[in-house]
């Protein structure tokens, strides 16, 4: 069997499937990043740390709001820069826009569309009108709700270092929240409907990697946390990625203590399923997730129990923010010390950090940004590996599908991963 996808569909970013097994035994199995790298750690180095968050948001169209927010958090960590009460809640109330955003995108149009024999969510639209209406109302929510607070929906105008250019009303906030609250009954649905998916039955053990807190779901800041035991300060990020160079990929490749970790919904799941709102506990629940789960397929289903999640969340928060009415505030100035300091969020795809150094005139010395899907492709690496041997005997496009299902679940975006490499000539 000889299968070479060229390239993964209803994905980010550009990737290819290479497979190949003689007599029933794998000899070949990996997964080609062929994207170009993109230097963005490069671009940083001379320009003002003010600057920084608007050029990084760039390195993705779909996690703007969690670069913006990972390199606003490195910056004001390396400036000694507290945030207020208000500036954190409106940090959060955006981040529960943007995951919502992205995780009705991947769940409804890119992975449902396996489930229904289509090759894209186009069909979809006129076998079920209802439910591709039902995700195009929940992403122009999601987006409505990160354009109010960040300026516009994609890549942020008004999120700054210290807090925000830009704040919204308590009308405005009123309005959001209702269609927040009106959005309960699309949640519902949407667990309805994933909850009837014949999710592909398939296990490997391997190690989870999350932020995580000790009384919140943890989306900004926090503890890395593994479920093999480990636990990090932010500024020790390295000692958990581990970043390395392979052959036959543009992004590098990551690992811990074993040969590979997942980063992502289902990892923050594994991780933190504790500090998941009622509602979502309920989701997840229906889906029937528990900790530890170990099939990367229900990725997905990680990602609609964080959709109930974000929803209520945001909810909370803009009843906060109602009731204490929203407060002009005045930004920080720069002070002539600079300093080093990391940012780190788990954006859809899972933990991202941003490292900068920051010299005394104000401007980017040095910076590293560790990609959620870099880290999660050894061990997409090591599922194939494990899957292609139990799948065999179903013939090539079975195997074929099922590996590219099994991209997809991962919900990557391969054009974030691909970041600077350093060479060096000795």
């Amino acid at each position: 069997m000889n299968i070479n996808v060229h390239h993964v569909t209803r994905v980010e970013g550009h990737g290819n499937i290479v497979v190949n097994a003689k007599n029933g035994v794998l000899e070949e199995c990996r997964l080609d990043i062929v994207e170009t790298p993109r230097f963005f750690e490069a671009m940083l180095r001379g320009r003002p740390y003010t600057e920084a968050s608007h050029i990084t948001s760039r390195i993705c169209g779909i996690c703007a709001v969690g670069h913006a927010t990972a390199s606003l958090r490195a910056s004001e960590t390396a400036l000694g820069i507290e945030l207020s009460e208000q500036a954190w809640l409106l940090r959060k109330l955006i981040f529960f826009g943007e995951m919502l955003d992205s995780h009705v995108l991947h769940t409804y149009m890119l992975v449902a569309p396996d489930f229904f024999g289509a090759g894209s969510v186009l069909p979809l639209a006129a076998t079920a009108p209802e439910v591709v209406l039902r995700a195009l109302r929940v992403k122009k929510l999601a987006g409505d709700l990160c354009a109010l607070i960040g300026g516009r929906h994609t890549h942020p105008i008004a999120m700054t270092v210290g807090g925000f250019t830009h704040l919204p009303s308590v009308d405005e906030l009123k309005a959001i929240r209702a269609r927040l609250v009106d959005a309960r009954k699309d949640m519902d649905d949407t667990v309805a409907l994933f909850k009837t998916l014949p999710w592909p039955q398939f296990t490997r053990e391997t190690e989870y990697v999350a932020l995580s807190k000790p009384d919140e779901y943890a989306f900004i800041d926090g503890t890395i946390t593994t479920t093999d035991g480990g636990a990090y300060a932010l500024k020790d990020y390295r000692q958990v990625t581990n970043e390395k160079c392979v052959e036959h990929s543009s992004a590098k490749h990551t690992a811990h203590k074993r040969d590979a970790y997942m980063v992502g919904a289902l990892a923050r799941f594994n991780v933190n399923a504790k500090q998941l709102h009622p509602r979502a506990q309920e989701a997840a629940e229906a889906l029937g997730l528990k900790p530890i789960c170990t099939n990367p397929y229900l990725n997905s289903a990680a990602q609609v129990v964080e959709m109930v999640h974000s929803v209520e969340g945001a909810i909370t928060i803009c009843d906060t923010l109602i009731a204490r009415g929203i407060a002009k505030e005045q930004l920080p100035k720069f002070n002539g010390r600079g300093g080093a300091g990391v940012g780190a969020c788990e954006v859809p795809r899972g933990i991202l950090f941003h490292n900068y150094e920051i010299g005394d005139d104000g401007k980017i010395t040095g910076a590293n940004c560790i990609i959620p899907t870099g880290q999660n492709l050894a061990n997409i690496e090591a599922d194939m590996r494990a899957l292609v041997p139990q799948i065999l005997d179903q013939g090539q496009d079975k195997v074929t599908l099922a590996l590219e299902m099994l991209v997809r679940a991962y919900d990557p975006c391969i054009s974030c991963s691909v970041h600077m490499l350093e060479v060096k000539f000795v």
